[in-house]
């Protein structure tokens, strides 16, 4: 028999087990309708003997029954190749008591036995060896059958029978030697196929995310051309609005006494809108930077911030935010892509809470939390929305995975996330319970992770759920 690669010793032994034993199953329903029509035989060539054959073959067919069962059973799985020679065995050894109580060396029934072997070699997939052993077992029988006979010896007869039985053995052993080669290689080249067509579906799916990747790439780097030019002609009329409130100050000690409170209140309200729009520019310089992939310090709370203003009109006056990040958390990142990381967390919580009917005293809300743990960085999102289905758990961050409507969304944003955060050598956990809340956990090694480690191609495998935010609120 060929030699089984280890990679497929296993599924060979199961594809084995299963098709000798429902082949085996078939030659015992054949054997069972089949021997006892042979009587119709017995009573054309002997007589005398049908009523007696009769019974012998009944018997044959019933334990043949009784072998059928067994291969169903724990003890029949592992002992299945056992069983075919035990299929074989019942009507030889029937044949071969026919012989013996008949005509011995000079019966026909010697071709009852050629018959046996030549049938269950078509329809069992002997292996050479099992052969070996079949026919050596059916010749064995029909030896000792003529010998032990009572009837005279004819050695004629017996040679030139027991030349028919050889030269039909070995065109057996030789048939089932070439079968059982054809079978094991048509059997590995379907486990290759089967391997290659899994590890082509898997680089055409990693070239579709990179063709969204670079998809997003290319329109991030417009919207990155665009906006340095809208920032260009924000900065212009903001430095000049700038300069006239510095202007407006100084004249304000001309205003009369009366008009100098409300006179100091509304430059206090202009000074704040331009300090938020001056916020939101330095921002959006620092989204549009060029990025470079070396990660690097970053303030997780000054992050978070700016990801909180990214998405103002979103939560303001919708969502209770409760943001427990403190300045001075540091990890080892690329700001652009942590801003990326958390506008896509905090997007998701907003989307969970627009879908859920809240009762009062409920309200929606998202709690954002981080810690130093352990040597490791934490960053924690948690939100009282949907949550997330068991049965969608394992492919959240599997490419194209997602449970909104069409056109809300492709898929991609956890997978993107989850891809970036492996680059750093950290991890996205997530816990959740269907109708109460979902909690996403990113945790960064606080050292800086070597070359070695910051692989931006890792494939997303969900990591396990942990129990680190277990102090959060419900």
């Amino acid at each position: 028999m060929p030699f089984v690669p280890p990679e497929f010793s296993a599924a060979w032994q199961e594809y084995d087990r299963e098709t000798t034993i429902r082949k085996t199953k078939l030659g015992c329903f054949f054997g069972i309708v089949m021997v006892p029509l042979f009587t119709l035989l017995d009573h054309a060539v002997y007589p005398p003997q049908t009523g007696e054959f009769f019974i012998a073959r009944l018997l044959c067919s019933a334990l043949m029954a009784v072998l059928y069962f067994v291969l169903g059973t724990k003890f029949g799985r592992q002992h299945y190749h056992l069983q075919g020679v035990v299929l074989l065995f019942l009507p030889s050894a029937t044949i071969a008591w026919m012989i013996y109580e008949t005509e011995g060396a000079t019966s026909p029934y010697y071709a009852g036995l050629i018959l046996v072997l030549m049938v269950l070699a078509v329809v069992l997939d002997w292996t050479f060896w099992q052969s070996v052993v079949c026919v050596a077992l059916v010749l064995s029988l029909y030896v000792a059958a003529c010998v032990f006979s009572a009837y005279k010896f004819d050695p004629r007869h017996f040679i030139s029978n027991c030349f028919f039985l050889v030269s039909s053995s070995i065109a057996i052993i030789a048939g089932t030697y070439f079968h059982s080669r054809v079978r094991v290689r048509e059997f590995i080249s379907r486990c290759e196929l089967d391997k290659s067509s899994k590890a082509l579906a898997a680089s055409l799916q990693q070239l579709k995310e990179n063709e969204i990747q670079l998809l997003q790439s290319e329109k991030l780097a417009s919207l990155g051309r665009m906006s340095a030019g809208i920032i260009h002609e924000i900065n212009n009329p903001l430095n000049f609005a700038t300069t006239g409130l510095f202007m407006l100050r100084k004249k304000g000690k001309h205003v009369a006494p009366e008009q100098q409170p409300e006179y100091e209140e509304v430059l206090s309200d202009v000074e704040k809108g331009l300090k938020r729009v001056q916020t939101i520019v330095s921002d959006l310089r620092v989204f549009t930077h060029p990025e470079s992939d070396l990660p690097e310090s970053v303030d997780v709370a000054e992050t978070m911030n700016a990801s909180l203003r990214f998405l103002t009109t979103e939560w303001k006056d919708k969502v209770k935010i409760e943001n427990k990040i403190v300045p001075g958390q540091i990890v080892q990142a690329n700001r652009n892509k942590l801003v990326h990381i958390l506008v896509n967390l905090v997007q998701n919580s907003l989307d969970a809470l627009r879908y859920k009917k809240f009762e009062t005293p409920e309200e929606p809300t998202i709690w954002i939390e981080g810690r130093v743990e352990d040597g490791k960085s934490f960053i924690i999102v948690r939100d009282n929305g949907t949550g997330i289905e068991q049965k969608n758990l394992a492919k959240i961050f599997d490419p194209f995975f997602t449970t909104k409507d069409v056109g809300e969304g492709m898929g991609m944003g956890l997978s993107i996330c989850h891809r970036i955060v492996r680059g750093y050598g950290g991890h996205i956990n997530v816990k959740t319970e269907p109708g109460r809340f979902c909690e996403f956990i990113l945790d960064f090694p606080e050292k800086r992770p070597r070359k070695t480690e910051a692989v931006a191609g890792v494939p997303p495998v969900p990591a396990p759920a942990t129990g680190i935010a277990a102090g959060a609120r419900p």
